[in-house]
């Protein structure tokens, strides 16, 4: 039988439900304690994909097996449970439900002997994901806790570069001198050295002289030459990035007209 000195290890979050023949039917959500006697009466198993469905599982003839529950049912009578929101409390409609589903005795029996058939959650595996279990295993101070948001940094892939040569044209005007030949009439008396070769042939004629003029033209050839080398690099560039996220904190007030006992 489950008792109230089970609920540190059920509640620590490592607990796992198994049917009567071993089979896994679950993860323990929350311990349902009966109002009266405050003996724990039924737990609720987080079933389905990721623990999104859950289901209630009386406890009168469960048992602990280290840190693990064993219930006397099938897994598929666990999960074909009757649907209760587990919101806090019981119902006596809700209570007789189960029962019967079970096929445990009537919730009035069972309210006889444990007095009432309203029960009060104690607690979740989600809501003891800090410190502290107040009741009765504990002693008479409470643990207030707080997340912390810790931001640290990774390296992930931002980019490539490619280094990747290609060929374009443009157009190179320079300018080049050239020289080149033209004609120029040169002309001299008849003196007494030339007057031989002046009077040499006929009085009059008619003749042609022929010369070639000469020119320069540019004249274009092409090399390919090494100019430079290039590789790629990298360098660290350090900057700043703000992140916001949310953060939960625990509260502690005290019920009474006193002013609050913390913040």
């Amino acid at each position: 039988m489950i008792s109230t000195n089970d609920l540190d290890t059920l509640l620590a979050g490592k607990s796992t439900v198994y049917s009567s023949d071993g089979e896994k039917v679950g993860s323990i959500g929350q311990i349902y304690l009966d109002d009266h006697s405050g003996d724990p009466s039924f737990a609720t198993v987080k079933t389905g994909m990721f623990g999104t469905s859950e289901t209630f599982v009386p406890l009168a003839e469960a048992s602990l097996d280290g840190s693990d529950l064993r219930v006397p049912y099938s897994k598929e009578l666990v999960k074909e449970a009757p649907r209760v929101e587990a919101d806090g409390s019981i119902t006596p409609e809700e209570e007789a439900e189960l029962y019967r589903h079970y096929s445990l005795s009537s919730p009035g029996a069972q309210t006889q002997q444990t007095g009432t058939a309203d029960r009060d959650r104690v607690a979740s595996n989600k809501e003891t994901e800090g410190h502290d279990t107040s009741g009765p295993t504990t002693d008479d101070a409470m643990t207030r806790s707080e997340e912390r948001l810790n931001v640290g940094t990774e390296k992930v892939e931002a980019g490539r570069m490619r280094l990747r040569k290609y060929v374009v044209t443009e157009n190179v005007t320079t300018t080049v001198p050239v020289s080149r030949e033209e004609v120029v009439l040169e002309r001299e008396p008849i003196t007494d050295a030339n007057r031989g070769d002046a009077m040499d042939g006929p009085a009059l004629s008619e003749e042609e002289h022929e010369i070639i003029l000469h020119a320069e033209r540019p004249v274009v050839a092409k090399e390919t030459v090494p100019v430079e080398r290039i590789r790629m690099g990298t360098k660290t560039v350090t900057g700043e990035e703000t992140v916001s996220e949310e953060v939960r904190k625990e509260q502690i007030t005290t019920d009474g007209d006193d002013a609050p006992a913390n913040r």
